[in-house]
């Protein structure tokens, strides 16, 4: 099974080093190449003893083939839980993650410490709607234990044909007994951007992930909110978001700095940092903004809200973050295998590393889905309430002066569910009580 390295494609990355693959064959113990050290050699002569022995003399006829793939991965996956060896039907799968569309449940998955994690469900799919939450813990997959299983083979068996059923066991922290759910495969549209205009000048825009055109088609849901109103405030909610595309990450916080650094990448090869800069061009008008962050968010999403906090553009409201600040490249090598591998850990531009720690709100605020007919208002004792209670007159003759009604803007948003969300609504306050002082 001959590996030869080709053109890399980088997900999450910046910049790629060079790789040392085994090269192998049938043949694999006859013959060993490899550009490395002595250690090196000597390492790869007691891989090839081990097959050599394997082959001659296991209980059962195994394939050299199989027992490298193997090997590989386990070398692979022993380095981090975001490096992998991927065989061509888990490559075909990653890239249409950031292309595509595909069927399945609609889950984020990584492994920590050991364990197949949500990173979170993603809304409107049957994850989602079943009431799959971040970090449950997934221990079966149609019956199977998730122990031992690579990430990749977790995604294909939960990934299938819309309208069949999948079961998956999970254990949720604070109950003692696991849930199991059956839930119906649909296709899972990729779809990063969606917004709604919250109230007359203040717009929300909810970016899922970083794909492709997710730069893009932020920019047009703003010029569509833009378009009803002057934009007073933003939402920007990263919630639930793990990532994608470094250069989408970056193009995204450029569009609201105008000048500065947006993230670091070091690797152990490269001397100084590779440094990604804001430019002055295109950059939004300085309206005020609050990102929301929770668990959920991760990686390409961590680098937008440090970057938009350590230049004090945007307060960050929520939940602490995910805490992904590693970089990950992927090399397509011959046959339709890849190797997906982390080159780098980033920095926010005061040098901050969120590997592990995450990124800290500014304002800490519960995810909270009020109910419908209880507001906050509702909890207290008003005037309006006693029995033949005075009614109130203004000084004109007029009614009251009412807001000219504007047509809802929203990209198939609940906005209702929207409007009843803690996070959101704290994040409106801001933004109002700022404007009003604003004007003083």
């Amino acid at each position: 099974m001959p590996f030869k390295m080709s053109r890399a494609r980088y997900i999450l990355a910046a910049t790629g080093i060079a790789v040392l693959m085994i090269l192998g064959s049938a043949g694999f113990h006859k013959t060993v190449f490899a550009r490395g050290s002595a250690e090196t050699y000597k390492g790869l002569k007691v891989f090839s003893d081990v097959i050599e022995e394997i082959e001659a003399n296991y209980v059962d006829e195994v394939k050299t083939e199989d027992l490298i793939k193997k090997a590989i991965q386990g070398m692979v996956g022993s380095l981090d839980p975001h490096s992998a060896f991927l065989p061509p039907e888990a490559f075909e799968d990653l890239q249409t993650d950031t292309k595509g569309e595909f069927g399945g449940i609609g889950i984020v998955i990584t492994t920590k410490d050991g364990l197949l994690t949500v990173v979170s469900p993603i809304e409107g799919t049957p994850a989602f709607k079943a009431g799959i939450e971040a970090e449950d813990v997934i221990v079966e997959v149609d019956g199977e234990s998730t122990k031992d299983m690579m990430l990749w083979e977790a995604v294909k068996r939960m990934r299938g044909p819309k309208g069949e059923a999948v079961e998956i066991k999970i254990f949720r922290k604070g109950l003692s007994d696991p849930l199991e759910f059956t839930l119906i495969r649909d296709m899972i549209p990729i779809e990063s951007v969606r917004y709604a205009v919250l109230r007359p000048g203040y717009g929300y825009v909810w970016v899922t992930n970083f794909r492709e055109n997710t730069t893009d088609d932020l920019k047009k849901a703003l010029q569509i909110i833009k378009q009803e109103n002057s934009l007073k405030g933003l939402v920007l909610d990263l919630r639930a978001n793990p990532g994608g595309l470094l250069d989408q990450s970056v193009s995204v916080a450029d569009l609201f700095l105008d000048g500065g650094d947006i993230v670091s990448i070091q690797g152990r090869k490269r001397a100084n940092p590779q440094v990604f800069r804001a430019k002055r061009r295109g950059t939004e008008p300085a309206y005020p903004m609050v990102v929301l962050i929770n668990s959920g968010s991760a990686s390409a999403s961590e680098i937008v809200a440090g970057a938009l906090q350590d230049h004090k553009r945007a307060v960050i409201l929520g939940t602490t973050s995910f805490g992904k600040g590693s970089v990950q490249t992927v090399r397509p090598l011959k046959d339709g295998y890849a190797l997906k591998y982390t080159i780098a850990r980033y920095y926010t531009p005061l040098g901050r590393s969120i590997q592990a720690e995450g990124i800290v709100p500014d304002i800490r605020v519960p995810h909270l889905i009020l109910e419908e007919d209880k507001k906050e208002e509702d909890r207290f004792f008003h005037e309006r309430d006693l029995k033949n209670h005075i009614d109130g007159k203004g000084l004109s003759d007029s009614e009251g002066v009412s807001e000219e009604k504007k047509e809802i803007v929203s990209s198939g948003l609940d906005l209702k569910k929207l409007m009843r969300d803690q996070q959101v609504q704290r994040a409106l306050d801001i933004l109002i009580g700022y404007s009003i002082f604003d004007k003083k």
